[in-house]
This record gives C-alpha cells, sequence and structure tokens, in this order.
C-alpha cells in the first residue's frame, strides 16, 4: 500500500518506451500517411517510434524524421522461399532490432509480416500486428489475403506467397492483433484463427482540420471550361485500376449526361488518381465526346482541396477494407454514393450520410448520383451527417488513444 505512489512517481519519470513499425514501404497510399497522423497524436512521454522499412523509399521519409523518427531502409531483396519468407531479409531485421532494443514491435499486413519471426529471434516481448488492406487480386477465391499497407494495389504479386498459410503460421508469435475493419476483425478470428480477445477493431482516423467543408463557391480547378458557376461536380479518388473500378462510373456518367433532364448539364466529373485504367477512361468518355466535362488529372497531392471541389463522392470499388477516402471524404461534408461492400457498410448510413449501390451496376449508380443532382438539399444534409460521424467516431486523436490502450495493455500498465 505504502510503495503504490513510489511506484507511480517511477512510473510518471520512465523514458519513454520504444514501438518499431515494420512497412513494407511508405508510400502515398497510407502506410507513410497512416503512421505519420498516429505518431503525431500519440504523446511523445509516453511513446517513441523508429520505422523499419522493407521495400523502396517512400514519400514520407522526411517527414517522420522531422518528428524524430529513425527511419531504417532494409532494402528487401532476393526471391522469396517456401510460404514466402526472406530469410536474409528476415536476419537483416533481426540484426536492426537486436541494435534498437525496442519494447514493442508493430508489424503491418502481409508486407511486414516476417517482423513477427525476426522480432521473436530478437527477443522482443511485445508484438502487434495489424491487417489494414485486402488485396483483391491475391484474395480473389479464397478469401485469405490481404495486402501490403493501403497502397497494396499498386503492389506486384508475390510468387509463391501463401497469405493464410503464412498467417496461421505465424499466429503463435502475435500477442496482439489491429484490425481496421469489422470484417478483417472477423476475418482474422474466423480464418487465421486469431482469439478473439486478442483482436482490437480500431477504424482509421481522419484529419478534419486539413479535410474540411468549402467555405464558399467552388474552386477553380480544372481546365478552361470545366468548371462553371452552377457544375454538379462527381468526384472520385483513389488508384485507378481495374479493382478500384472506375470504368463503372465512367459509364454512369455517361448514361446521365445523355438523358434530357436538365439538371444533368450541369454534370462534370473529376477523377483523382493514376494507374493502368485511366488511360481507357479517358478515351471512353472522348469517345462518347465527353472529354471536356471530365477531368482525370492523375496523382496529386492536393486531394483535400480537389474534394472541397466537389459536390458528391462516387466510389465504385469492387473491395475496399480501409475506408480512408471515404472517410476523407465524410469530413468534407460531401455526400457518398459507394458500393455495398466492405468497409463501406460499416461507415455509410444509407439515406443519412450516402447511398449504397451493388458492384458493377451502372445504371444504379447513375439513378443515385442523379438523386444528389436533382435534390441538392438532400446532399448538404448528408454531407452535414457525414462530418459530424467523422468528428464524433474517426478523429485521430481517437485513433491514437486507441492504438495507446493496445500498447499499454500488452506492457501492463
Amino acid at each position: 500500500m505504502g510503495n503504490r505512489p513510489l511506484a507511480a512517481m517511477s512510473a510518471a519519470f520512465a523514458p519513454p518506451r520504444l514501438v518499431a513499425h515494420v512497412v513494407n514501404r511508405l508510400d502515398g497510399g497510407g502506410a507513410g500517411n497512416g503512421l505519420l497522423d498516429l505518431i503525431a497524436h500519440m504523446p511523445g512521454e509516453r511513446y517513441r517510434h523508429a520505422v523499419l522499412c522493407l521495400g523502396e523509399d517512400g514519400m514520407f521519409h522526411a517527414d517522420l524524421r522531422e518528428h524524430g523518427v529513425e527511419v531504417i531502409d532494409l532494402h528487401k531483396r532476393g526471391a522469396s522461399g517456401p510460404g514466402g519468407f526472406n530469410p536474409s531479409l528476415v536476419l537483416r531485421m533481426v540484426r536492426t532490432l537486436r541494435a534498437l532494443r525496442p519494447d514493442v514491435v508493430h508489424t503491418r499486413d502481409l508486407g511486414g509480416l516476417e517482423g513477427q519471426l525476426a522480432a521473436a529471434l530478437a527477443g522482443v516481448r511485445l508484438r502487434v500486428h495489424g491487417e489494414y488492406g485486402r488485396d483483391v487480386r491475391r484474395d480473389s477465391g479464397s478469401g485469405s489475403g490481404y495486402g501490403d499497407e493501403y497502397g497494396s494495389m499498386a503492389a506486384e504479386p508475390r510468387r509463391g506467397r501463401q497469405p493464410g498459410l503464412l498467417r496461421r503460421l505465424l499466429r503463435p508469435l502475435v500477442g496482439h492483433y489491429i484490425a481496421a475493419s469489422a470484417e478483417q476483425e472477423r476475418w482474422l478470428i474466423e480464418q487465421v484463427g486469431a482469439a478473439p480477445s486478442r483482436v482490437s477493431h480500431i477504424s482509421n482516423g481522419v484529419d478534419s482540420l486539413q479535410f474540411h467543408p468549402r467555405l464558399g463557391p467552388h474552386a477553380a480547378v480544372g481546365p478552361e471550361g470545366f468548371m462553371r458557376d452552377d457544375a454538379f461536380v462527381i468526384g472520385s479518388v483513389g488508384r485507378m485500376d481495374e479493382a478500384k473500378n472506375d470504368v463503372t462510373l465512367v459509364e454512369a456518367f455517361l448514361r446521365l449526361i445523355s438523358s434530357p433532364h436538365a439538371a444533368h448539364g450541369r454534370l462534370r466529373l473529376l477523377m483523382v488518381g493514376d494507374g493502368p485504367m485511366r488511360a481507357e477512361c479517358q478515351a471512353m468518355l472522348e469517345r462518347a465526346g465527353a472529354g471536356h466535362r471530365a477531368w482525370l488529372p492523375g496523382e496529386r497531392l492536393d486531394t483535400a482541396q480537389l474534394m472541397r471541389a466537389m459536390d458528391l463522392m462516387v466510389l465504385p470499388v469492387l473491395a475496399e477494407d480501409k475506408g480512408k477516402v471515404l472517410l476523407e471524404a465524410m469530413a468534407t461534408g460531401l455526400p457518398v454514393v459507394a458500393t455495398s461492400v466492405g468497409v463501406h457498410k460499416e461507415l455509410v448510413q444509407p439515406g443519412l450520410t450516402g447511398i449504397l449501390v451493388p458492384a458493377m451496376s451502372p445504371d444504379v449508380m447513375a439513378a443515385a448520383i442523379a438523386d444528389y443532382c436533382r435534390i441538392p438539399e438532400m446532399g448538404a444534409r448528408h454531407g452535414a451527417r457525414a462530418r459530424g460521424q467523422v468528428i464524433a467516431h474517426h478523429s485521430l486523436p481517437a485513433m491514437a488513444r486507441s492504438y495507446l490502450a493496445v500498447y499499454d495493455g500488452l506492457a501492463g500498465t
């Protein structure tokens, strides 16, 4: 009893614990952004951070280092062995972790999973693994393949990789799992075999200061003649590949502008992102004589500003487990038309913050878009509710508190 104040005082003056994050790459798709957001909102007196980047350099190295984070590039190379292991990479990780002596190792997705074995071999007792996004190409037909960070759709498929087997083999080494969606939480329990008590569902957070509603008229974006005072801008954001299903959105847009309804003359299409389907989408628009009513600027760094030029966000993806763009759109005060898949079903409240539509159904998507175009007050109501939902449940401080609880729980504090 008399020792408790002394113990509390010792804890108060203890140095911050070190968390070593193992990521495949620090790309703009999310791993770098997500880590930066998490670190910036965690108490520095409790935890400090280092990042082991396995793959190629990414765009967030400098930003992380500005926050006092040591970033170590391990330059992954060479072929993987049976089950996907890269023995030389694991050995380099072991040596690096022994030198760092972290209190916690936090690996991310399939790309960082070997870090669990390396952490165990290096003697790190507290180990966390997070699942943040599914790679549809590896998952097709099996329901067991989750991807490499948020940008996994851009990754090359791993030859010889057996995602489900690898995760089950390494499951005993993981002290606690983090799932970014309820669907991923169920998958970890039912397919990987994780104990429910060792899985936490922590939704992604969003910066509601960076992503905020526009305060006046549309920003003057796009080429000359693209925007008009009364334009209704349909927006989409994301890598333009087959899994993102952008062709369905283009088909829906072309149906709408070919109809005689007067309101549809206001429609404009803004598709932000790059990828193998961008050229096809542009060609479809040009063939239909609609190129002047659409702008496909490629990958951009001013996504928040471009979202404020939109009136509606449309997310036509075939699968979604992260919800990053969806939450950013909601924080911007945009109503959302989204396919009824994955985390969309968790985050969109149909009839209150947006409309869910079947994937691969341009007619239904077009009808949903038309409702928002023809009834602007409905979009304003849904967008305001969406932003309120983000502020109440998906703020960055709330996300950081949830991670803090996982780390503290493992450490017994």
